[in-house]
């Protein structure tokens, strides 16, 4: 099975310092939506593992983050593309859960859901924490420079073995997944 997992703001879609509230400010980052239908006519399961501390924080309920959800595979789907799975850790960093990444529940998770090891697998994230819970279960960390992959990389200190990439279309590219 060809697996592949991304995070979703700043690597699908756009983020916000003030937290995407609404399904109208759900933006998709150019080339993104496009990226995950070569994915998917690939062969490619798409899921995604995501921090949502904004529902842990009470700014947005679980009606609404379904429904920002739905717009986003509304929007693969347009394109063409499937996202198969939505991983999200909805605590805040003080709840101290084992799924907020850089911990590795979400990872756990995929990796019992899917029967799948995941030595082989992309995890692509615009954070450090991002590829640290990708390092962590032996995952391959892929870091794009959209979202806050540009500060991530300033920063350093990355995982060995990490990838970089301007974004997701050129992850896309990297796997030599032919335009749809």
């Amino acid at each position: 099975m060809k697996l592949i997992i991304l995070d979703q703001n700043g690597v699908i879609n756009y983020g916000s310092e003030t937290y995407i509230r609404a399904p109208g400010e759900w933006k998709s980052i150019p080339g993104s939506l496009q990226a995950i239908a070569r994915l998917t006519h690939a062969g490619y399961r798409v899921v995604t593992a995501t921090n949502q501390s904004g529902i842990g924080r009470g700014l947005l309920d679980m009606t609404t983050f379904n429904s920002i959800n739905d717009r986003m595979l509304r929007a693969v789907q347009q394109e063409g593309g499937r996202i198969d799975s939505l991983f999200f850790c909805p605590h805040t960093q003080h709840d101290k859960c084992s799924c907020r990444k850089p911990g590795i529940g979400m990872f756990k998770e995929i990796r019992q859901r899917y029967g799948i090891e995941l030595s082989h697998v992309l995890a692509v994230g615009d954070s450090l924490r991002d590829l640290q819970a990708a390092a962590k279960v032996g995952a391959i960390p892929v870091l794009v420079l959209t979202g806050k992959g540009q500060v991530t990389l300033a920063e350093g200190n990355l995982p060995a073995g990490t990838q970089i990439y301007p974004d997701l279309s050129a992850v896309a590219d990297s796997l030599e997944v032919e335009a749809v």
